[in-house]
């Protein structure tokens, strides 16, 4: 275990973690990071995942447990993990770690519940979806099209640790997934505030496998891959509000499908 003082910000590790917060870097090597505890946390619990883990001498001592699990923990100052971390307001502690990312071969065939995040643009709201297909239990989710990379720091930071309990499936061709989704039995429900489906109308049958696809934060689905969808499904609003935020419509779209498959 290194001490403090024996990487700098200018040590060469260091600059290599701090590269990471650019797209292209991460594609290149294959590497993200995980802030903060829990984040971290999850990442040591699957093996081979951690490379390196930056610390400072609290959160070491904060958090003896994680250390024992690292292969490799350096006690840096406080300093190099605010000049590697992405979040204001820094944990103490930042992990180093190979992707995590997969494809839709390794969704399970005989998956039941689904989420398809079709150009979704906000990390904050890909990272809140994620966390929500991970509360629902669903089986994956795929990240389809022009969205946000699901390694982006504030992606990683929002799904609180559900990146690492599910596949991640990253797919360019949106329609494509959708064909072989449904070429699976798996049936696409496509949430759009104006599908002609309410999500509580009776011939709904969410008790079969499904996938729910939510498009993008400002625009929503486009007309080409909603009209591929087996059902375009709207979320009954009740009150007086005019619309729901993109996570809590997912959550409460994944929640009835798990409701209804038990």
């Amino acid at each position: 275990m290194a001490s403090p003082g024996d990487l700098t910000v200018r040590s060469g590790r260091v600059k290599v973690a701090r590269r990471l917060a650019t797209r292209a870097f991460r594609v290149k090597t294959g590497e993200f990071l995980a802030e903060g505890p829990q984040a971290v946390r999850e990442a040591l619990a699957e093996p081979g995942v951690v490379i390196e883990v930056f610390a400072t001498v609290d959160a070491t001592e904060r958090y003896p447990e994680l250390a024992d699990q690292a292969e490799t923990w350096h006690v840096v100052t406080e300093d190099v993990v605010a000049e590697i971390a992405d979040s204001v307001t820094p944990q103490g502690l930042v992990a180093r770690c190979h992707s995590v990312l997969t494809t839709i071969e390794d969704i399970p065939e005989d998956a039941r519940l689904v989420l398809v995040c079709a150009e979704i643009r906000d990390p904050g709201n890909l990272g809140a979806v994620i966390r929500c297909a991970d509360a629902a239990g669903a089986a994956g989710v795929i990240v389809a099209g022009e969205s946000v990379d699901p390694l982006n720091p504030k992606v990683v930071r929002a799904t609180a640790g559900s990146l690492f309990h599910l596949p991640i499936a990253v797919e360019d061709d949106v329609e494509a997934v959708i064909a072989e989704l449904q070429s699976r039995g798996v049936q696409v429900l496509a949430a759009d505030g104006a599908g002609e489906t309410g999500l509580f109308d009776p011939d709904l049958d969410l008790a079969a496998p499904t996938a729910w696809m939510m498009g993008n934060e400002a625009h929503g689905l486009p007309d080409a891959w909603s009209a591929l969808a087996d059902r375009v499904v709207h979320v009954p609003i009740l009150g007086r509000a005019e619309s729901l935020n993109l996570a809590t419509a997912a959550a409460v779209c994944l929640y009835s499908s798990a409701r209804e498959q038990g």
